[in-house]
This record gives structure tokens, C-alpha cells and sequence, in this order.
């Protein structure tokens, strides 16, 4: 009898092309609206229900893992789902394909492209975020029904929920995830699951200490370096990759890093830093993409293109060598029952949080009216009973807004 495969992705990276992983990470580079949350709804869709690289159990702990690591955690999921389908090479192709667009529109924007004015408040942007408030509900939804099966873990849903709504901090997001993987440790009984897939992931013992070590050397190193050097590239280096390495809790926490790291120093104005916010804003993908903005419009050298990829890749760095520091022990963490039983309470909180986001900031920002309401439940209704892919649906929202704008 033959064996039942596991899905695909999870059998071994370096099997599938780079190629492939980025073109998919590309259309979601310029689809995914909405902010991380959003962002890990939209990965769910491709990767989970669509092209079964993963199961549900095995993204959700990805999920949860990348929720405690320093950094965007919408990124760091891409980069291990790159990871697992293509080895090294797919982990930077997934990272470039979903940056990579909306880097370029801020790099542009620097350029003088500002002059187009506030967009922030444009029908068809409005019509994106509305699409991101079904988006999230789907994968709330979706991943309730997995992670949350009885009422113990229904309820530290809930309680992560109210928690993370009452003291909205990355403080408040942490501690609810302690708290639920400190349940179930001790009151969700600590059964292996049996049917628990494997990460077969590239990433070794020795990869892994190698990246701790680096990431360490640079935190700690970087600082002394650009203090006895005069050179602007090393100063920003450091700058971007402090922030990267010290936020946690996605891109809206590290602005007040890169706000104290680039305007007292008189490389970028404050005005300018609003306006590029604003920018960022209105783009698809990770709000950390700001980065490459603020490198562009720097006022010294380097600037322009070179200063926005060198502020992006420095910010990013982190994230990089942190995900490759723990996924082999992740992995061989994650089949214990004891952990285990952590895990199920984490994922439980992981569920708690994206409710939370589901009503702010994504709901509250999205949902001003009735007709608003209405093409949200339209565009869930599409998500969820037509099985429309997320790409085409945002594209219906962009329109549907715009012509409900108009009447």
C-alpha cells in the first residue's frame, strides 16, 4: 500500500525551485493589504487551503513561534514558509518577492513621487482595507475551528482577546501568549500528536549557533564600530538593525525606534518621516518597508536607491538570523508532549490575538458605514462559499468602493 504523502513543503526544501516561491511571494507582495494580521490571513489561504505546502497544526506553530521572535512576524512567517519549500535560497526569494514591491513604491515615492498628495483617504485604498477586515475574519474563523476545539481553549482565545484589547501593546501580546502556553503546560492534557507533520527544514545545529552568534556580534559590535567611525553607511546600518533586532510586536512598534534613530539626527526631517508613514500606509506588504523609504530620502550620502536597500536589508538582518536560530530547535521542541500541551494554549492565545486585530485596528479602521459592512460580508461570502482567490476579491473591493464612492 502506498503511503499517504504529507503536503507538500514539508518533505524537504531543497526540492522545489526558489523560483517558484518567489513569484507566489510576489503576487502577495502586491495584493497583501491590511497589516501583518491581514498578512498571515492571506498566507493561510495560499499555503494552507490552496497549495497545501503545510497543514494547519504545523502553520500555526510557525505562527506561534514567529509571534515570540523579535520583528515583523507576518515576514518571518514568509521567510520560513520560503524556507520550507526551497531551502536558504527559498527563505530570501520568499522575503524579496513580498518586500520587494512595496519597497520599490516608497523608494520612489522618496524620489519626488509625494507630489501626488495625501492618498490615504482615496475610495479605492478604503476598498482595501475593507477586504482585509474578511480576510482576517476567514482565517480567525478557519483557524478557531482547528485550534480552538473545546471550551478550555475556546476560552483562552476569548481571555487573549480581551487581554491583548485592554493593554494594546506588544507587552500586552506577549503576555497573553505566556499566560495560555502556561495553561496548557499545566491543564490541556499532554498527548503527542501522532499526526503532527515534520518541518524538514535546511537548517542545522550549526547553521543555527552561527546565527545566534552573528546576530549577537552585530548587536553588540555594530554600536562600537559607527562610534569610532565617521562612516554615514556604517551609522545606518547600525541604526536599522538595532531597530530590527529590538521590536517586538510588527512594524507600527518600531516607528517610534526609527523615528529616535534617523530625525535627532538631523538625517531625515520630521515632516518628511510623516509623510513617508503616511505613504506606507497606502502600499501592499510589510509596514517595515518604511525602511527603505527613510533610506532614500536621506539628506546625506548614502541616499536614493543604495540607501533604501542598504536600511532595508539592515532591518531585516535580525529577522533573518533569528528565525535561522530557532527553527532547529523549534522543531525538535515542538513533538514533545509537554510542549506540546504549551503549544496547543499558545496557539490558542495566537487565535485570541488575531480576533483582537480583527477588531482594531483592521475592523475599526475599515468599517465606517453600512455600505461598508456590506462589501465586507460580499467579499467574505467570496473568500469563504466561492473559493475566490484573495487577489481577485481585493481587486472587487478596490472597484466596489469606488462605486459605491460615487453614488
Amino acid at each position: 500500500m502506498t503511503k499517504p504523502a504529507h503536503p507538500a513543503g514539508l518533505q524537504g526544501g531543497a526540492t522545489h525551485s526558489p523560483l517558484e516561491v518567489l513569484l507566489v511571494f510576489l503576487r502577495l507582495g502586491v495584493a497583501s493589504f491590511g497589516g501583518p494580521v491581514a498578512h498571515l490571513g492571506y498566507f493561510r489561504d495560499e499555503f494552507v487551503l490552496r497549495r497545501k505546502w503545510l497543514d494547519e497544526k504545523a502553520y500555526a506553530d510557525i505562527v506561534a513561534l514567529c509571534q515570540f521572535l523579535p520583528g515583523p512576524a507576518s515576514s518571518q512567517v514568509g521567510i520560513v514558509l520560503g524556507l520550507l519549500r526551497a531551502g536558504f535560497a527559498g527563505g530570501l526569494a520568499a522575503w524579496t518577492g513580498f518586500t520587494l514591491p512595496s519597497a520599490l513604491v516608497l523608494i520612489v515615492f522618496a524620489y519626488g513621487i509625494g507630489g501626488l498628495g495625501d492618498i490615504s483617504h482615496v475610495a479605492w485604498l478604503h476598498g482595501l482595507k475593507i477586504v482585509a477586515v474578511a480576510v482576517v475574519a476567514q482565517a480567525v474563523w478557519g483557524m478557531a475551528k482547528t485550534l480552538c476545539p473545546d471550551r478550555n481553549r475556546a476560552s483562552l482565545a476569548i481571555a487573549a482577546a480581551v487581554l491583548t484589547l485592554a493593554a494594546p501593546s506588544a507587552a500586552g501580546q506577549i503576555g497573553a501568549i505566556i499566560a495560555s502556553g502556561l495553561f496548557g503546560l499545566l491543564f490541556i492534557p499532554a498527548a503527542v500528536d501522532t499526526q503532527m507533520s515534520p518541518l524538514r527544514l535546511p537548517v542545522r545545529h550549526a547553521h543555527a549557533a552561527a546565527a545566534i552568534v552573528l546576530f549577537v556580534a552585530l548587536l553588540l559590535g555594530l554600536p562600537l564600530l559607527a562610534r569610532e567611525s565617521s562612516n554615514h553607511a556604517l551609522a545606518l546600518f547600525d541604526s536599522f538593525y538595532r531597530s530590527g533586532s529590538l521590536v517586538f510586536g510588527g512594524g507600527h512598534v518600531v516607528l517610534p525606534l526609527l523615528q529616535q534613530a534617523v530625525v535627532p539626527q538631523g538625517w531625515i526631517g520630521d515632516d518628511a518621516f510623516l509623510a513617508g508613514y503616511g505613504a506606507a500606509q497606502a502600499v501592499p506588504g510589510p509596514l517595515f518597508a518604511f525602511a527603505a523609504y527613510l533610506g532614500a530620502a536621506m539628506t546625506d550620502a548614502p541616499s536614493g536607491w543604495i540607501g533604501g536597500l542598504l536600511c532595508l536589508c539592515a532591518i531585516y538582518l535580525p529577522s533573518f538570523l533569528l528565525v535561522v536560530a530557532a527553527l532547529p530547535f523549534w522543531d525538535a521542541l515542538r513533538h514533545r508532549a509537554g510542549v506540546q500541551s504549551a503549544l496547543k494554549g499558545v496557539n490558542a492565545a495566537v487565535v485570541g490575538l488575531l480576533l483582537g486585530a480583527l477588531y482594531t485596528p483592521v475592523w475599526t479602521s475599515a468599517i465606517i458605514s453600512a455600505s461598508d459592512f456590506g462589501l465586507g460580508l460580499v467579499a467574505l461570502l467570496l473568500l469563504t462559499f466561492w473559493k475566490a482567490p484573495p487577489w481577485l476579491v481585493v481587486g472587487l473591493g478596490a472597484l466596489g468602493a469606488t462605486a459605491i464612492s460615487r453614488v
